[in-house]
């Protein structure tokens, strides 16, 4: 300034008067940052600063009670006004744009792991620690008591009588980072070619949503809670399937304390399934002739590796896009386009592998072909009497594909064999398949239970060795069900098909089907034969033959994990109260119903079985609809292919029914067998050892749901290698949401955040605790030998 007066005297009235007012300006900041302390509660003076100017883009809507119990209106609305004040926020960037162009670079541009990547996870994590973070990205509820106990309004009490701020020594942690807000896909308005870079370099412009995760209030705690007591009419599949096999091997593991993740090195590579690739025990197998070689055969420990990505690997198409294209990339496999090609399986077209819906039995079309077997037996009745149904030798399961629209669920299952990766295809498509094989042991399913079996073209000997393959099909088979059989046998004159009508018609005949028509489909020259099973034994009592023979009276036929295969049947169910015995109702109305035979009988939670199967609907459908729906960051619109890991009556899934989302669900062997409700009522799953791999191949769920399935597991096997299985399964970018103890809460999140996962919404109250994780394309750099999964 003196050395400005002396040249201008005009320069040195100017500079002091700018610096009187920065001077004034710097008071009233430091004003206005000493008072606006107090004014949100539970918000320190360094979160206010930053999100000075930034629009607040999410405020919790309901209180804490409300988000995580079943019940509502416990709380007054001022005191939900000051829980919502008090609790802690994330806060740093706020900008919406901000957030989306980290999330395109992170993660939509995928194959290899880029540094841009690694900086950008790097950075979140500098962002959640300096910002009211407890030093891991999370939030804790304990920031916001500090602020209440500065002079702030004291919290209302809750309807249990507790001060929040008590109640707030449970750990609450609610994360919200910027995915939450922004992972919604903008693919609406985009046509074929605009798609590849939504793919590549999609704005993921998430809801904004909030946490509204439902726990159960003391008074739904028991429908969570399954009943201790071992009742008579409930058993586990364990327990059903150890009568009717040699030997079931279990072996006690002990917990692995770290989590250094390596990369499975395999002959398989990405496509590697533990259970159908060991080698090991192949190599050694004494025949095949019975496709032993397809079978499971588990390594002696699961494996606790991560399976890598294919190179270039993308974010999946949306359904129904999907149904008709998938990225090639995603399963870069052309021999089926090779050989299958001409009969409209698969067809390679650019960067996509596209599906034209034909098949070896219907080259015009799969709704054509679903057409023509409707006209032939009226009777089917296609999503009212025909609702759940098995496709035996699926192919890509373009049939269970195109079932959808006419409200079917199929459940299509392939061996994993020289037609390379086709339950994969199926998968990345949306539709419904599992990898198995009509070989040596029973199918994973209960007995009764499929409206109708079909079997196109599947190349399965039905008529030798007494028909043992066949009378598989006819335990699982309702009665009163159909079995559709489209193949050459059935519409060519040729000496070998000929051959093989023959002992299909004294085989069918010998097991009372009964013929209902031969049909044959002009447009796609092929034809099919349509029989039903019987719903009384009288015809098996006329035989006078007793060939194929009925099972002995101990045999158990529900028994389905590890069973090897019998030449027998099982008398039909003529005892009205007995299950099999009358048909469902129709669906839709059949999924609300409790079945007819649940009768007296006491249910998994302890009550009546039909008051057990309402309220844990019931239960499921408040969890859905107020939490799981609209409180979890979860676009729903991009989920496709969802499993709920340890289902009880089908609750989960039920609660579902209005998405466009299909639900596999699994029941655990030493669960209760409770398999056969969720059947009755219209939606399909399997039984499975979470010790073991699963039967699918990597990367095809898009969801997974874990209910009190870990901390159960971990009695029998290594939580480490339940988890590495979680992520084989898991498609990157797929949520996990798990309800466990508050313990197993905390080891599976430790596993979590050491896979890089992203932590969405961590609660824990009163032992109980709840996880959603989001999984990243991150896989580790150093490999780790699989001697039994190694050609």
């Amino acid at each position: 300034m003196a050395k400005y007066s002396r040249v201008d005297g005009r320069k040195s009235s100017y500079c002091s008067t700018a610096a009187v007012v920065v001077f004034l300006a710097f008071c009233l900041v430091g004003i206005w940052t000493f008072t606006s302390s107090s004014v949100v509660p539970g918000q320190s003076p360094e979160l206010s600063s930053q999100e000075t100017g930034n629009e607040e883009k999410q405020t919790l809507q309901e209180s804490v009670s409300k988000q995580f119990d079943d019940t509502s209106g416990d709380l007054s609305e001022d005191a939900t006004r000051e829980i919502v004040t008090s609790l802690p926020k994330v806060t740093g960037n706020t900008d919406e744009e901000s957030w989306n162009s980290a999330d395109e670079n992170r993660e939509e541009n995928h194959g290899n792991e880029t540094s841009d990547e690694k900086i950008e996870s790097e950075n979140e994590q500098k962002t959640v620690d300096g910002n009211g973070g407890n030093g891991d990205g999370e939030m804790n509820s304990r920031e916001g008591e500090s602020n209440l106990e500065n002079g702030q309004a004291e919290p209302e009490e809750s309807s249990d009588g507790k001060n929040y701020d008590e109640a707030s020594e449970d750990k609450i942690k609610n994360v919200y980072r910027e995915a939450i807000l922004n992972e919604e896909t903008n693919e609406k308005n985009q046509d074929e070619n605009s798609e590849q870079s939504a793919v590549e370099n999609t704005e993921s412009d998430e809801n904004n949503q909030t946490s509204n995760e439902v726990l159960p209030a003391a008074a739904q705690s028991e429908i969570l809670t399954e009943s201790t007591t071992q009742i008579g009419a409930w058993s586990t599949q364990a327990e059903e399937s150890q009568n009717e096999k040699k030997s079931q091997q279990s072996s006690p593991s002990r917990q692995n304390d770290g989590h250094r993740w390596k990369v499975c090195k395999s002959t398989a590579g990405p496509d590697y399934i533990p259970c159908l690739d060991n080698w090991q025990v192949i190599r050694k197998l004494p025949s095949t002739k019975h496709y032993e070689h397809r079978e499971r055969h588990c390594p002696d420990e699961a494996p606790s590796c991560l399976v890598p990505l294919p190179e270039g690997y993308k974010r999946s198409i949306k359904w129904p896009k999907s149904r008709d294209k998938i990225w090639y990339y995603n399963v870069p496999h052309t021999k089926l386009a090779e050989v299958k090609g001409h009969q409209n399986w698969v067809k390679v077209t650019g960067e996509y592998l596209t599906f034209p819906g034909g098949g070896t039995q219907f080259k015009n079309g799969a709704l054509h072909y679903i057409d023509f077997i409707q006209k032939s037996v009226p009777e089917i009745a296609w999503g009212k009497r025909s609702r759940v149904i098995l496709d035996v030798g699926c192919g890509v399961a373009s049939f269970g594909g195109y079932l959808f629209e006419r409200d079917v669920l199929a459940m299509s299952f392939a061996p994993k064999d020289e037609h390379e990766a086709q339950v994969q295809f199926a998968l990345e498509r949306g539709i419904p398949a599992i990898s198995n094989v009509m070989g040596t042991k029973r199918l994973p399913f209960p007995s009764s239970v499929f409206d109708l079996v079909h079997c196109a073209r599947c190349r399965v000997p039905w008529h030798v060795e007494g028909g043992k393959l066949l009378l598989e099909l006819n335990r699982v088979l309702r009665p009163g069900g159909y079995f559709v059989w489209s193949a050459t046998p059935v519409y060519q004159k040729l000496p070998e098909d000929v051959g093989i009508w023959q002992e299909m018609s004294r085989l069918t005949k010998s097991m009372c089907w009964d013929l209902v028509t031969v049909k044959k489909d002009r447009l796609n020259a092929v034809g099919a034969a349509i029989y039903r099973k019987p719903t009384s034994n009288d015809c098996y009592n006329r035989r006078s033959k007793n060939v194929p023979p009925l099972c002995e009276e101990s045999d158990d036929p529900n028994a389905a994990w590890n069973v090897p295969l019998q030449a027998c049947m099982h008398k039909v169910p003529e005892d009205s109260t007995e299950r099999g015995s009358l048909w469902p109702a129709q669906w839709p109305e059949r999924l609300e119903q409790p079945p007819y035979w649940l009768n007296s009988q006491i249910g998994v939670y302890g009550k009546v079985a039909q008051e057990d199967f309402t309220e844990d609907y019931n239960h499921w459908k408040t969890v859905v609809s107020q939490s799981y729906l609209n409180g979890m960051g979860i676009d729903w619109s991009s989920v496709r292919n969802v499993m709920d890991m340890k289902a009880v009556y089908g609750g989960f899934a039920a609660a579902l029914k209005d998405l466009k989302v299909w639900v596999m669900n699994v029941v655990p062997i030493d669960s209760l067998d409770t398999l056969p409700v969720i059947y009755e009522r219209g939606l399909f799953g399997i039984h499975h050892d979470w010790c073991e791999s699963f039967n699918t191949y990597p990367r095809t769920y898009d969801v997974l749901h874990a209910d009190h399935l870990f901390s159960s597991i971990q009695k029998r096997c290594k939580l480490v290698s339940v988890i590495a299985e979680v992520d084989r399964i898991l498609r990157p970018e797929g949520k996990l949401i798990v309800r466990d103890t508050a313990e197993t809460i905390s080891e599976v999140e430790s596993m979590a955040k050491s896979l890089q996962w992203e932590i969405r919404m961590i609660y824990s109250k009163d032992g109980q605790g709840f996880l959603c994780v989001r999984k990243k394309f991150w896989r580790p750099t150093e490999e780790e030998p699989i001697k039994s999964a190694i050609v």
